[in-house]
């Protein structure tokens, strides 16, 4: 689990990112988890947005993508989920204590 701090030092970090994923009316599938789990492990920190159409609410599609993509979930801001999960081989960011 992340503390608060971390958190604040991970969406600061988000801040400028794009988001790389969009959810749209198909909602979250196998195929989705699987490639977010793998641009996670090279980059460690993305942002999904969540289009108009999607028919899930925001809080289900952030639930699903991180227990999916085994992520921490850092936040959901307007249609915006930002995901972290710390990478095995290709660790970029080091994390306050």
């Amino acid at each position: 689990m992340l503390t608060g701090k971390q958190k604040r030092f991970l969406r600061s970090k988000a801040h400028h990112l794009s988001p790389i994923f969009q959810v749209g009316k198909g909602g979250v599938n196998e195929n989705m988890i699987k490639q977010i789990a793998d641009v996670l492990e090279a980059r460690e920190l993305i942002k999904v947005s969540i289009l108009q159409n999607c028919d899930e609410d925001r809080d289900t599609v952030a639930d699903q993508l991180s227990r999916g993509a085994k992520a921490e979930l850092v936040q959901v801001i307007g249609n915006t989920i930002v995901l972290y999960k710390e990478s095995r081989e290709n660790k970029q960011i080091v994390l306050p204590r």
